[in-house]
């Protein structure tokens, strides 16, 4: 039985072929769809920070001496997006075309122990919408979502700019849960990027004794304050570490979380945080990072925790989007068309005071 729906056997799209090494196709092969997948045509893609440190070829993905590479080219890349059922395969029932949804950024096997004790996230191959051949990204008209897929339906009525921010506000959400927020904390997230900004107003819900915002740019200190933010301090304005140490009785703050991926910030955390505090760390670094590790241990004794991708997270982040608990305004401030990428690109490193830019597609 073939599969239900039609498309075009070609498509545009954004190719990674190598390091440095991305071009726009205008004729790219659609995918094709089997008894399991689900092919949407794409409304929309965000450009994350991660998107730009794989194009100019970080460690994190490509490999070095001590990871392997986890890009497999050629490969479209996006993960930030969501589209239209426009083809479904024989086996698919929950689905059909024109339903508006999207998918986790990661695919799990279903098979490995973490998928099978629920932390389908930490899935040990690992595969990801957006850096392999088999599950190609949302920088392309068309994207095939497979079999495993942890998919999420988006309301007809939700914005596109908002829908656009489902998977970084997922991110933002994991990162607030495993910093554990309690309304007695005084918690500091370093980044008032996209991902900074949903922690921030993720965080705002747990009502925390004090939330202060730090970040090098003070628009984005100005967005902070108005998605919740109590204090916001520009690092290259004033000292931190006095300034938090004042707040706290010379304490430090309970809870520290890193959104910059800079290594300055990193150490930063180190210093301001107090005894048993908790760090939570998200970003994806473009160098090495080097502290002396006894503040952890001999000096401080924190708790260090890392952060990855949205488990569990969409259906929440949507739902609070839609009664507007979780602030969207602005976030997205320039779309551009898929064949204007590397202006995207651009863009997207916030050189121009952007926090997201995103493709969309008629």
């Amino acid at each position: 039985m073939a599969a239900k729906g039609s498309i075009p056997k070609t498509m545009k799209a954004l190719v990674a072929y190598g390091r440095n090494e991305y071009r726009f196709e205008p004729e790219y092969p659609t995918p094709e769809c089997g008894p399991d997948d689900i092919i949407i045509k794409t409304e929309g893609c965000g450009v994350c920070a991660g998107d730009l440190k794989c194009q100019h070829g970080v460690a994190m993905f490509w490999g070095d001496e001590m990871q392997p590479a986890w890009v497999k080219p050629p490969f479209i890349p996006g993960h930030e997006f969501f589209g239209r059922v426009v083809q479904i395969g024989e086996n698919v029932t929950e689905y059909e075309i024109g339903d508006r949804i999207t998918a986790d950024q990661i695919v799990p096997c279903g098979k490995c122990r973490f998928c099978k004790d629920g932390h389908y996230w930490m899935c040990q191959p690992h595969d990801m919408y957006g850096y392999q051949y088999y599950n190609n990204g949302g920088m392309a008209e068309y994207v095939k979502y497979v079999k495993n897929s942890v998919i999420t339906r988006v309301p007809e009525e939700m914005s596109v700019e908002q829908a656009l921010l489902i998977e970084p506000y997922g991110c933002s959400k994991h990162a607030v849960d495993r910093a554990g927020i309690t309304n007695e904390d005084v918690v500091v997230i370093s980044g008032a990027g996209t991902l900074g900004l949903g922690m921030i107003t993720y965080a705002r819900m747990k009502n925390p004794k004090l939330l202060i915002v730090l970040d090098m740019q003070d628009n984005r200190l100005e967005k902070a304050k108005e998605f919740g933010a109590d204090l916001v301090f520009n690092p290259g304005k004033c000292d931190i570490d006095k300034e938090i140490k004042a707040l706290t009785d010379d304490y430090g703050c309970d809870i520290y979380i890193e959104a910059t991926g800079n290594p300055a910030s990193v150490r930063q955390g180190l210093t301001v945080i107090r005894k048993l505090g908790t760090f939570v760390e998200f970003s994806v670094f473009g160098s090495e990072t080097t502290v002396d590790w006894s503040i952890i241990g001999d000096r401080k004794e924190l708790d260090i925790r890392g952060s990855h991708l949205s488990p569990y997270a969409y259906p929440f982040v949507i739902d609070n989007m839609m009664k507007g608990n979780l602030k969207t305004n602005g976030v997205v401030s320039h779309i551009f068309k898929l064949e204007e990428w590397e202006k995207a690109f651009e863009y997207a490193t916030g050189k121009y005071g952007d926090f997201k830019v995103a493709f969309t597609f008629d």
